[in-house]
């Protein structure tokens, strides 16, 4: 399941650390994706995200550690019998538990690894291009090292992802532009291989600065607290997965470069130069910079409204690319034609969120409003303008503190100057908007179980307006 990203959260969050090693630690790994700090991944993440299985604590075993006697319920003192290492695997925060204490002993040493799995079942029951559902699923692995740790090389991380998909495509279902669940997808829509998306090695040189190189990808890009999530923990839309405005001019996974700037050990600014080329299956440095370059920077200010947690995010993005037809991209789904040769394109972006409300007993869970909006260089981006908004956290029912739940609309605006030649092939094209609502259920520390509808009119005015209900299994070993 989405669990994969709890790659550096297995360690920022559990491995005993000063304040300050730890937040370093979370900044360096959490993310440096593409065009936003997607260094704070985790903070903004439901609580068992953040809970490592290599140690098992009180939080993923619950209350297993009164009764056993000892804070560490799945370490060796714990009672009972164990099974790959904790005492009840519906208990452990990863389905694998710890590795019968290798996961631990790595951990130690500096490197993590997961692996999660998502699996979706969703069609249209109405309207749409197609009315039978569909099974797709989506596996992430994760390695993240400490140089310190394991290297000697204080202040250096390095991270790892590998990604494939499997199943049917779920993109086309609805006829929209934007995907339904763009996690069943990635990273490339028409192969089940394994591709190594992320390769990235990230230098500290103080608390306040460091700097980053490498294979990137970015759906961690425009971070937001109620929607992001990479299609796996929270919306399955790209509508709320992350802006969708800047895709033309940031590829899924390629080469690049930066610099991250903290505040209170808070990523508040990055900067990225990027391949302008997608080299999702190759190592791109053949294709590097062949296409031009990619410049993104991106503020993310933390908030204290109401006296409430939120974030005011403000992005950008110009690119030097010879623009000259719609590129194929699993985050967007685009006929393939030729457009007027356009040198250079450009984006610029913001977003919100802001709590609500704060659990007094858990300030780590709330619930609050989000919001998006965009606008792109219409001679090369087929979506000229987006709107996004909506409400999402943790779950308002009692005793179900740690599910969470969304519920947002977008309306996304089609380029005026790309809107004749989208009808040629498309028929005809007018703006495209929906609305998702899903529930996420804690079913274990491990497992969780996502209800999800979507009611979608696309952008195709040949296409009917549909609605899409679904569910989505993640699974975190």
């Amino acid at each position: 399941m989405t669990c994969f990203l709890i790659i550096a959260s297995a360690i920022a969050w559990s491995v005993p650390m000063p304040v300050t090693t730890r937040a370093l630690f979370r900044t360096a790994f959490l993310g440096l994706g593409l065009s936003v700090p997607s260094l704070t991944l985790f903070a903004d993440q439901p609580e068992f995200m953040r809970c490592s299985g290599a140690s098992c604590s009180a939080l993923s075993c619950g209350d297993l550690s009164t009764q056993c006697g000892t804070e560490d319920p799945c370490g060796e003192d714990s009672c009972g019998e164990t099974l790959f290492g904790c005492i009840e695997p519906q208990s452990c925060s990863k389905a694998s538990g710890d590795w019968l204490g290798l996961r631990p002993h790595l951990q130690e040493s500096g490197v993590t690894v997961d692996a999660n799995v998502a699996q979706f079942y969703m069609g249209a029951v109405s309207g749409g291009l197609d009315n039978s559902a569909r099974y797709a699923g989506h596996g992430d692995y994760v390695m993240n090292i400490d140089g310190d740790k394991a290297l000697g090389m204080k202040g250096m991380f390095i991270k790892l992802r590998a990604e494939h998909r499997f199943g049917q495509s779920l993109g086309g279902v609805t006829g929209a532009l934007l995907p339904s669940a763009v996690a069943s997808d990635l990273p490339y829509p028409d192969s089940e291989q394994i591709y190594l998306t992320n390769v990235l090695f990230t230098q500290m040189f103080s608390e306040t600065f460091g700097v980053f190189a490498g294979k990137l990808d970015s759906l961690d890009g425009d971070r937001n607290a109620f929607a992001s999530g990479r299609g796996m923990t929270q919306f399955s839309n790209m509508a709320f997965v992350g802006t969708p405005i800047g895709l033309r001019t940031i590829p899924y996974s390629t080469l690049g470069t930066g610099f991250v700037i903290l505040q209170d050990l808070q990523p508040i600014f990055t900067f990225t130069v990027i391949n302008s080329r997608e080299t999702i299956k190759t190592s791109g440095f053949d294709e590097l910079f062949n296409d031009g370059a990619t410049l993104a920077p991106e503020l993310r200010i933390p908030t204290e409204f109401f006296g409430l947690p939120g974030h005011q995010l403000f992005g950008g993005t110009w690119s030097s690319r010879n623009y000259i037809s719609l590129d194929q991209d699993p985050r967007i789904i685009l006929p393939n034609i030729p457009i007027a040769r356009s040198s250079d394109s450009w984006s610029m972006y913001y977003n919100f969120d802001q709590h609500l409300f704060v659990d007094s007993s858990d300030p780590t869970k709330g619930w609050g409003l989000f919001g998006r909006a965009g606008l792109a260089d219409q001679a090369t981006n087929p979506i000229g303008w987006f709107l996004s908004a909506g409400v999402g956290g943790n779950s308002m029912i009692p005793g179900r503190s740690n599910d969470t739940f969304g519920a947002g609309y977008y309306y996304a605006g089609t380029s005026s100057e790309l809107e004749p030649l989208l009808a040629l092939a498309l028929g005809g094209v007018g703006d495209g908007h929906g609305t998702e609502l899903y529930y996420n259920i804690a079913v274990t520390e491990w497992f969780r179980l996502t209800a999800d509808a979507q009611f979608i009119t696309p952008a195709r005015e040949s296409v009917d307006s549909s609605v899409l209900l679904g569910m989505r299994g993640v699974v975190a070993f």
